[in-house]
């Protein structure tokens, strides 16, 4: 089973992607995780993608592919896997539909979790993480015992840059531009679902485990 996540920043998409993985004994692939390992394991295709990077330029869609099938060509994805951050944009997608089609494969579902933007603005800018341990919170759903100190170590907790409104509102703008796009792109394909993504977590799994089934 080969599934693509869909969905806004902050949307949970990446948390039901592990969900799923664990869930159907299947691999959770994340682009930004592929670059990052393929860059310290100083492999061919990471140092490739490391120039591009360097110069503060973005890696091209045909490499990004290339790592991406390296990776689901380990035994982890034999039997199917989760991709979770990718394709982003449409020509993206083309040129993973054209390389899976070469290996005579291609993706089974697209799962898209819908969230409105209002919701992820709340969520992502009431985060608060800890300075010193990295310990997360949220200010509504899941509070310090005293408000702005961390549980764990006793220190300061902060608004990370990423998740002031304005930058959450910036990249809600870059999503709304290019990725919603796939939304019409895998609909025509005849493999999107969409999933409401503001009910609970577990309710939200519960929903994409009925269409994946059991």
């Amino acid at each position: 089973m080969k599934i693509i996540m869909l969905g806004a920043p902050g949307a949970g998409k990446g948390t039901q992607a592990k969900m799923i993985a664990e869930k159907y004994g299947i691999a959770h692939v994340s682009t930004g995780d592929i670059f990052r390992m393929n860059i310290k394991e100083g492999t061919a295709l990471g140092k490739e993608a490391k120039t591009y990077m360097d110069q503060g330029l973005l890696v091209p869609d045909e490499l990004t592919v290339r790592i991406l099938l390296d990776r689901v060509a380990r035994e982890d994805c034999a039997n199917g896997y989760v991709l979770d951050g990718f394709p982003r944009t449409i020509p993206q997608a083309q040129v993973l539909d054209q390389a899976l089609a070469e290996m005579d494969d291609a993706i089974d579902y697209a799962i898209n979790v819908d969230v409105p933007d209002e919701n992820i603005i709340g969520r992502m800018t009431g985060r608060r993480a800890c300075v010193t341990c990295g310990a997360t919170y949220h200010i509504v759903h899941i509070p310090p015992k005293q408000e702005g100190i961390c549980d764990a170590c006793g220190k300061e907790l902060v608004l990370r840059d990423d998740d002031r409104e304005e930058t959450v509102s910036k990249r809600l703008s870059v999503y709304h531009e290019q990725t919603q796009l796939l939304i019409d792109f895998y609909t025509a394909k005849g493999i999107l679902r969409t999933i409401d993504g503001t009910e609970k977590m577990q309710d939200v799994f519960t929903n994409i485990v009925t269409i994946l089934g059991e």
